[in-house]
């Protein structure tokens, strides 16, 4: 199976920018959030030094889901494009990280199920068993329809694909931040 059948080095590239991007987004939001009480509890050199390695992380951990999701593309029908086949992952990929983001964001808040949703729960006897399939059925729900859009449209496509142009200028800028990490983590450490 040649690879270059299911993806250029372009399509590749792109794919890594959308898998890199909301967990370079997520992380710079939680770094921002943690900077004061880190700085204050010992000094702003601290700080940026948490920063760094939250990037390297973030990195680290964008290069393995792109990996996976590289090899998930090649179940992708080779019917479709490469334009395609690339619009399809980038979007699924950000929005599996956008409810894993939202996931994460509900526990640091502490927030509370809406109070009917939990008498809904309640009330079908089996609330935890609720809850789950309704979290299913939102996020499957949320997923399917982009999907089915992308594939089906011609006019989604090429608006998911400029969406993915002019993502790829930020993530470019967070792969500077990225090298910039890597600098104030070996300077720390050497």
């Amino acid at each position: 199976m040649a690879i270059s059948k299911y993806y250029s080095r372009q399509g590749l590239w792109t794919l890594f920018l959308m898998c890199a991007l909301p967990l370079h987004i997520w992380t710079f939001i939680l770094a921002f959030r943690d900077f004061d009480w880190v700085a204050a509890r010992t000094n702003s050199w601290d700080a940026v030094g948490v920063i760094a390695y939250g990037l390297l992380f973030a990195f680290i951990e964008s290069a393995i889901i792109f990996f996976v999701v590289a090899l998930l593309g090649f179940f992708v029908s080779n019917k479709w494009e490469e334009k395609r086949r690339v619009g399809l992952m980038s979007a699924l990929i950000i929005l599996l990280s956008l409810w894993s983001i939202f996931n994460q964001y509900y526990f640091l808040k502490e927030l509370n199920s809406p109070a009917w949703l939990v008498g809904l729960a309640v009330a079908t006897g089996r609330p935890l068993v609720t809850l789950y399939a309704l979290a299913l059925a939102a996020s499957a729900i949320s997923i399917l329809f982009p999907v089915w859009f992308i594939l089906k449209s011609d006019k989604v496509l090429g608006f998911v694909h400029e969406a993915i142009d002019r993502l790829s200028i930020l993530m470019l800028l967070y792969l500077f931040f990225d090298a910039a990490a890597l600098v104030v983590v070996l300077i720390r450490n050497l």
